[in-house]
């Protein structure tokens, strides 16, 4: 018989089944053999998962924990459940973030992306990416992550990027995707444009310029404009005034003097104008501001861009601000106004500013020529949700999703870098793109557009800007499994066939449908598709779960996922938002070192309510690490019980592998074995109890799972195994463990409920539950290879085997445990917890009374008193009311009498100043008539509430004085 250690030591543990797990092929995600699928045979259900892909060069975080914990639960949970389950893993190129890094690099040698040129900084970045990507990964098996490695995928990967450019050509084809000149969110820093998903507002401290211009046709007088960016004013081409204000009625049809580079500009009426803001005049720049080149296409205004791309004044004109950073020409710019005699003044004032997610330095709106795509399947996506097809946990998100399909705007697709997929769109050699109309983009004589290219590339020059990030990793739930990224030729006829269940064998990748000259839904495709979950953080509802929906429902026919979930976001005590830059995030690998994986996945799902932000804090941390030490000790101790046929034998070496000659044949503790050992005739209250709240417990860890309540489901493991099992029938069958007649009954039952435990554990806690299924032999192989019985499977086997619960029983050790309970808790409220010689006075009815009785010594042992003893009326004592009468302690002989008089006087004192405080409140008539009802009736409640806490108080005061 194997032996546990006395101390649960998690790393070696953990370094030794993930070996086993992957080199025993453990996740891989394997299709149905041919003799599974004919014949009549049932294929297993699919259960498939795609991970959100982390940027390629980034690091584990507490965020990852959360949410691969979670995915790994449900894959883990399915093999248990006998599905074919696979988790694939990937990474996303990380288009910003990637090329920055590496321009960062270029720059500490002295050198740019333009002296290496495109190809070679192309090569430099993959040499990057290849030497510092993937960390992530790696760092997620030390979570215990179950992923099928052998199926990671890189959006950069040919097969997938190939598919990432025939979903552009597809949307080109219909009309989908265009080219056009309009606003964009500009970064300075990494000179590309932004989606509106990719900037944050950010509360800023700014200045409000007041400042005026001279009007035109009446010398000497002027129109006063409030503005927080002085530094755009030489490309103002209009100063709009709403139509309805009628403090500017005299204005209209007017002009003013821009005062440089001097011009003489028009007033606009516009509605759009705030009366409420500033003076009510607004200083129109349509070429830098989104509202002012809206209002500047209304009234066909001149559009005059001052800013170059980085950020740096664009005006010759203005020679005292031209080349100049636009932080430090708002100032000069303010200067040369002062100077002029038209700066009227400098307020403080507060505004929301959009930053690039990525470079986090303010973006500027800017005209650009991009590419743009007019989302597919919008009605289709909402309907989707609205008819549950698709189902969000929290339900609360389902109101934010739809709000943005409500307000949709298209989507800037291209970015200016060089590190991505370039868009497959490429222009007759000599032609001025520039100039090009829409109907010349639609012209193939100037404009192709193609996945592989066109057959003449000397004639040709490429498009230069590469696809959004997010253009690529919307169509990651098919796109990882194989849609359009191969070639027919890639496919030879002549060779052998080979194992058809073999992912690269040419059977294969011939039972896949051909369309088009591609592989278009193969037989991974079509087993795996749709995914059953999506598990991600709701700040990327927009980025990614939306244009999912869409992707997967035009390219597709069907939705992605059936069900996503959102997890919070991990905060720190302060409720602050996890950061470096705050330096209260702390790294996951050194709590994994410190409280075991299984301790941290299981801490984290115990401070995580469903779908909301989590407090984290190590000490929280330390609840999952403290559980697994009580799991390991309770089957140490279940294994101490040896020299007797009925101790669990285990059939697993040192090494995990199974040993048939260690196990007692006929004896082994399989479900079945441990089910034929129960005697239901030796059954007490104590063991109907167990067995009944066990077969609760699968009950409440199946449907929490149903509602993805993680936290649900570690609370109703923790009650059953810690209060139910380890406190209560452990403790209360410590006797029966030591009587022969009752011996072989009662470990039964435990063996019974352990074994259900770790099943139900083993998803969040994979490494302890291996070690525990392997020493103590409940089943064969591995622990997920056995089949987890549900609630209705157990209460069937017990049933055949002649086991049925007594209602009456288990009604009765409720009773008693709850009497335990209120015991401790009123020990605890007078800090005498760890007292085991208090004594309690019961007052009960007659039937109570006798229940009490038959259980005496066992509730004394339990509550930790020296005494119960029976009284028909008790005062001036604390109490507290059970389901089998009113305890009362008795202080009088457990305390330092005068130590908690003292204390009480105290607590008296703070209790009549707030009375006196309320009443005096409720004497006043101002109060009285001018406070809201509510305000008033809490008062009154509270004022209530102290009161018969202070004569509680009195009443024990005088029980301990006499």
């Amino acid at each position: 018989m194997s032996d546990l250690a006395k101390a649960y030591e998690p790393n070696a543990v953990e370094e030794k089944w993930y070996a086993q797990w992957e080199e025993s092929g453990c996740f891989k995600g394997q299709l149905p053999v041919a003799s599974e699928t004919e014949g009549g045979a049932v294929s297993p259900e699919a259960h498939s998962i795609v991970i959100p892909p982390p940027n390629v060069t980034g690091v584990l975080h507490m965020g990852h924990i959360l949410n691969n914990t979670i995915q790994d639960i449900l894959t883990r949970r399915a093999r248990q459940q006998g599905k074919a389950a696979v988790w694939v893993p990937g990474t996303d190129h990380a288009g910003i973030a990637t090329q920055t890094r590496v321009e960062k690099k270029l720059r500490e040698q002295g050198k740019t992306k333009w002296d290496l040129g495109r190809e070679a900084f192309i090569e430099e970045a993959k040499q990057w990416r290849d030497e510092h990507g993937g960390i992530i990964l790696k760092q997620l098996r030390k979570l215990g992550a179950s992923c099928d490695w052998d199926r990671t995928v890189h959006t950069l990967d040919d097969g997938y990027s190939r598919a990432v450019l025939t979903a552009f050509v597809e949307l080109y084809h219909k009309g989908h995707i265009y080219r056009g000149k309009r606003m964009v969110n500009w970064c300075p820093k990494s000179l590309t444009a932004l989606s509106d998903e990719e900037v944050i507002m950010k509360p800023q401290k700014a200045t409000l310029f007041k400042m005026k211009y001279a009007i035109a046709e009446r010398p000497g007088e002027f129109v006063e404009i409030s503005t927080t960016r002085p530094e755009t004013l030489m490309g103002d081409t209009a100063v709009a005034i709403n139509p309805n204000d009628e403090r500017y009625k005299h204005l209209h049809g007017l002009h003013v003097i821009r005062p440089f580079p001097e011009a003489k500009i028009p007033f606009v009426l516009d509605e759009h104008v705030d009366l409420e803001f500033g003076t009510g005049v607004l200083k129109v720049t349509p070429a830098h501001d989104r509202a002012d080149f809206e209002i500047g296409q209304r009234h066909n205004l001149e559009v005059i861009d001052v800013l170059t791309p980085d950020g740096k004044i664009n005006c010759p004109e203005c020679p005292e601000l031209h080349g100049k950073d636009r932080f430090e020409a708002r100032k000069l710019a303010a200067n040369i106004l002062e100077e002029m005699g038209l700066l009227v003044d400098r307020e403080k004032y507060e505004n929301n500013v959009g930053f690039s997610e990525r470079a986090d330095v303010p973006i500027e709106p800017r005209l650009s020529d991009q590419w743009w795509m007019k989302y597919p399947k919008i009605e289709e996506a909402k309907q989707v949700v609205r008819d549950g097809k698709i189902k969000f946990y929290p339900e609360r998100w389902t109101k934010t999703y739809l709000h943005w399909l409500e307000n949709i705007q298209d989507w800037c697709i291209s970015r200016q870098l060089w590190w991505g997929h370039r868009i497959p769109v490429w222009y007759a050699k000599g032609i001025d793109r520039n100039a090009l109309s829409d109907e010349d983009l639609k012209d193939p004589t100037k404009v192709f557009v193609g996945v592989d290219g066109p057959s003449d590339p000397e004639n040709w020059e490429q498009e230069d800007d590469v696809l959004d990030t997010w253009a690529s990793s919307w169509l990651w739930p098919f796109g990882v499994f194989g849609w359009k990224n191969l070639k027919l030729a890639d496919v030879d006829p002549n060779l052998p066939l080979g194992d058809p269940t073999d992912r690269n064998s040419q059977a294969y990748q011939r039972r896949a449908d051909y369309v088009d000259g591609a592989f278009k839904i193969g037989p991974e495709l079509k087993f795996w598709y749709p995914t059953q979950a999506l598990a991600t953080g709701p700040d990327i509802i927009f980025f990614w779960v939306a244009r999912m929906i869409m992707a997967g429902l035009e390219f597709m026919g069907e939705v992605p996922f059936k069900n996503v979930i959102f997890n919070g976001i991990i905060r720190d005590a302060q409720g602050r938002k996890m950061s470096k830059s705050l330096g209260n995030s702390p790294d996951p690998l050194d709590l994994i070192e410190k409280f075991g994986a299984d301790g941290l996945r299981l801490g984290m799902l115990m401070i995580a309510p469903k779908g909301a932000d989590i407090l984290f804090s190590e000490d929280r941390i330390q609840l999952g690490r403290n559980f697994c030490n009580k799991l390991w000790n309770a089957c140490r101790f279940r294994l101490m019980q040896e020299g007797r046929d009925d101790c669990p034998q285990s059939s697993a070496t040192s090494d995990g592998q199974q040993d048939e000659t260690r196990t007692v044949e006929g004896n082994r503790p399989y479900l079945e074995q441990i089910i034929g050992r129960l005697e239901f005739e030796k059954f007490d209250a104590d063991d109907h109890a167990i067995l009944a709240k066990l077969l609760d417990a699968l009950a409440g860890y199946d449907a929490s799972f149903e509602t993805y309540e993680f936290n649900r489901t570690t609370d109703t493991l923790y009650n059953f195994f810690w209060n139910d099992f380890c406190d209560w029938y452990v403790e209360v069958s410590k006797s029966k463990a030591q009587s022969d007649e009752l011996r072989g009954n009662c470990l039964a039952i435990q063996d019974l409920c352990l074994r259900s435990v770790i099943q139900m554990l083993h998803p969040i806690t994979p490494f302890i539950t291996e070690e525990l299924w392997s020493t103590l032999g409940f089943g064969e192989g591995f622990i997920h290879e056995t089949k987890i019985p549900t609630a209705s499977d157990l209460r069937a086997q017990l049933s055949a085997a002649g086991v049925t619960l007594d209602a009456a029983a288990i009604a009765e050790v409720a009773k008693l445990q709850d009497f335990v309970n209120q015991a401790r808790a009123l020990k605890a409220q007078y800090s005498l917890a760890a007292k085991n010689d208090v004594t309690f006075f019961l007052v009960a009815d007659e039937g109570d009374k006798v229940v009490v009785d038959s259980h005496l010594s066992k509730l004394r042992k339990l509550a930790g008193a020296g005494a119960i003893e029976h009284r028909d009326d008790v005062q001036n004592m604390p109490a507290v009311v059970s389901q089998l009468g009113t305890l009362y302690l008795d202080l009088a002989g457990s305390v330092d009498v005068e130590a908690e008089i003292a204390k009480i006087d105290k607590q008296l004192v703070g209790l009549d100043k707030a009375i006196k405080g309320a009443e005096n409140k409720l004497m006043n008539d101002k109060f009285v008539n001018n406070a809201p009802a509510e305000v008033i009736d809490g008062v009154k409640q509270t004022l209530a509430d102290n009161k018969a806490k202070a004569e509680e108080l009195r009443k024990l005061k005088a029980g301990l004085a006499s």
